[in-house]
């Protein structure tokens, strides 16, 4: 009994002496969080948590905390890039649209152009079909009619310079090539003699198409690319595809894991998880 009263006394100590700590840390947490929200989202992102006051406050709170004070405080990534990946992922995730409006806003906030959003949402029409980059053109379409109604000038951006070949499968193969100089070869052995227009309309469309587009960088184009297919969480072959190519082009292996942290917000833990283990897959065979 003795020793039961003891450990109940020390644990009680022990938890008298940390509870502090954690408040203070909480409170700072949503001091940074709220803080990092008003130069991200502005009044859109306070009127999120203020709307869910009255129902749920924990989420609110949470929402600063979590999301913006521990992961969109990190300095990993900058905050154009989180905020492309986060446009990217629920563009293709397409059930989430008056929070994609959000970081529509967002994204115009922290140094995305118009014509680079236009980019990163047609670009999806590649990963998640025509219907998604339809739905984020119109969510992108009211956000600027919103912005110009209160006054708000955004930057239009680059015009992208449309490449008018008549061999628009070399373009593509040349496109897909500077990603990864084997994929070409690897995409005709497996589909050429079993489906050859899905080989002609991925280096076509994707590539030709989208990918040769000069107006959004091949940076931004693979952050895309990776947060959607995290996002998705079923394409995994795919996903590893594009991990690895971004590696070629320059991304670090640390701004990859970031994503994937950012991921656990915008489309939950486990996708984050399964894309972190095919960051590890990709590492190891390299």
């Amino acid at each position: 009994m003795k020793l039961v009263a003891i450990l109940s006394l020390l644990i009680c100590s022990i938890n008298a002496s940390g509870q502090t700590d954690k408040i203070m840390s909480q409170s700072e947490r949503y001091k940074l969080g709220l803080e990092k929200l008003k130069e991200i989202d502005g009044e859109a992102g306070e009127h999120v948590i203020n709307s869910l006051a009255d129902i749920s406050p924990d989420l609110g709170k949470y929402i600063v905390e979590y999301a913006f004070g521990d992961i969109y405080s990190r300095e990993t990534l900058d905050l154009k890039s989180k905020e492309i990946a986060v446009v990217a992922a629920l563009t293709a995730m397409g059930n989430a649209q008056p929070q994609l409006k959000v970081h529509i806003i967002g994204a115009l906030n922290t140094g995305s152009s118009i014509n680079e959003l236009k980019e990163v949402i047609l670009q999806m029409s590649v990963y998640s079909g025509f219907p998604s980059s339809i739905n984020g053109m119109n969510a992108l379409k009211e956000v600027l009619s919103e912005r110009q109604r209160k006054g708000i000038k955004d930057n239009l951006g680059k015009i992208a310079n449309v490449n008018k070949v008549s061999d628009r499968k070399s373009l593509g193969e040349q496109e897909l090539s500077a990603l990864d100089s084997l994929q070409v070869e690897k995409l005709k052995n497996t589909y050429d003699d079993f489906s050859p227009e899905l080989v002609q309309f991925t280096l076509e469309y994707a590539y030709a198409d989208i990918f040769s587009r000069d107006n959004l960088s091949k940076r931004h184009r693979q952050i895309a690319t990776i947060s959607a297919l995290t996002a998705l969480g079923t394409a995994q072959q795919q996903l590893k595809f594009h991990i690895n190519a971004g590696l070629n082009i320059g991304l670090k292996e640390d701004e990859i894991k970031e994503i994937m942290l950012l991921m656990t917000v915008s489309s939950g833990f486990p996708s984050a998880i399964n894309g972190t283990n095919a960051l590890r897959e990709v590492l190891a065979g390299r």
